[in-house]
């Protein structure tokens, strides 16, 4: 129903949102949160567990507050991108049963609360104890919100800067419990979040390609084709296995670390295996759900944290 419908006949069946404002549950806002998006949060353990100091009281402590600011300052972005690009989920087969986008969720509420966690999060990472822990978070935000709100529409530009919310992640970790931070940390951490953003494009773009009006509800989608996204998917995966091999096999002395290339680079082909299957749209999905991924995982972390804390 149109707006000028609503206004011309004012006894006629009310706008979309006043019927599920009534339905409203802190269920959905829950879910509007995306607390399954929680898992790219993780990235913040890797630079603790990688120096060594996961697993003292200190270092868990300083992580597990990285992770928190991170959560709250995730769903307060998520819950701000999603009151902006409401229309657009609508028009989505499966963005559309979003709570905001279905209406469960007040778009007016989404907008207070997201506020609220964007000003909490940095709150939240100074109890570190430093300063430069909320700065990291505030970047991250500046990050997202202007790609929120400009990035997502420069096309090139907006695979770099999703990817570069995920590197940001990694980085906090170190700064949280304050290691250094090595290149071949940041190339294989950088190369392999390019590699799952151009994943998911390709996959919206194929999705949106084979959809009945051959409509993308993503605008950026319309500047890229499947067989571009597939070379960069390529160029990154195949620049982050010889990275993680020169660091496994140069860097270190042991079985442990040469033995964790194997499950790397199944890790590897199984996400590109996946995404030419057009179920790459949520890598955190197939995290959760693909059973060969989460063995090859185990098999990853276990030589390196052998290697890491044993050795």
């Amino acid at each position: 129903m149109s707006e000028e419908t609503v206004l011309g006949r004012p006894q006629a069946e009310p706008p979309v949102d006043v019927e599920p404002a009534r339905r409203f549950s802190p269920f959905a806002l829950l879910r509007a949160c995306r607390p399954r998006q929680w898992l790219k949060n993780g990235l913040v353990f890797a630079a603790p567990a990688a120096a060594g100091v996961l697993f003292t009281v200190q270092g868990m402590l300083d992580a597990l507050i990285a992770f928190a600011a991170f959560c709250i300052a995730a769903s307060g972005a998520y819950l701000l991108n999603d009151a902006a690009d409401v229309e657009a989920d609508r028009r989505h087969p499966r963005k559309r049963h979003r709570p905001i986008a279905a209406g469960l969720v007040p778009v007016r509420l989404a907008w207070v609360v997201g506020i609220a966690f964007v000003l909490l999060a940095p709150a939240v990472a100074a109890l570190s104890g430093g300063w430069r822990l909320p700065l990291v978070v505030a970047g991250y935000l500046s990050l997202t919100f202007s790609y929120t709100y400009y990035l997502k529409h420069q096309e090139v530009i907006d695979l770099v800067a999703v990817a570069g919310c995920h590197v940001i992640r990694a980085f906090a970790g170190a700064i949280a419990v304050q290691v250094p931070v090595t290149s071949w940390f940041l190339v294989v951490i950088s190369l392999g979040s390019l590699q799952l953003v151009a994943g998911k494009r390709e996959t919206e773009l194929r999705a949106a390609m084979g959809n009945a009006t051959g409509n993308a509800t993503r605008a950026i989608l319309a500047a890229y084709t499947p067989a571009y996204l597939a070379g960069v998917r390529a160029m990154a995966s195949g620049a982050m296995i010889v990275t993680y091999c020169l660091w496994a096999l140069n860097e270190h002395s042991g079985p442990f670390y040469p033995i964790s290339i194997v499950p790397f680079v199944l890790i590897v082909l199984r996400h590109n295996l996946l995404v030419d299957r057009g179920v790459g749209e949520e890598p955190e999905e197939l995290a959760l759900r693909d059973r060969p991924i989460q063995l090859f995982v185990v098999l990853l972390l276990l030589p390196l944290l052998i290697g890491i804390y044993l050795t």
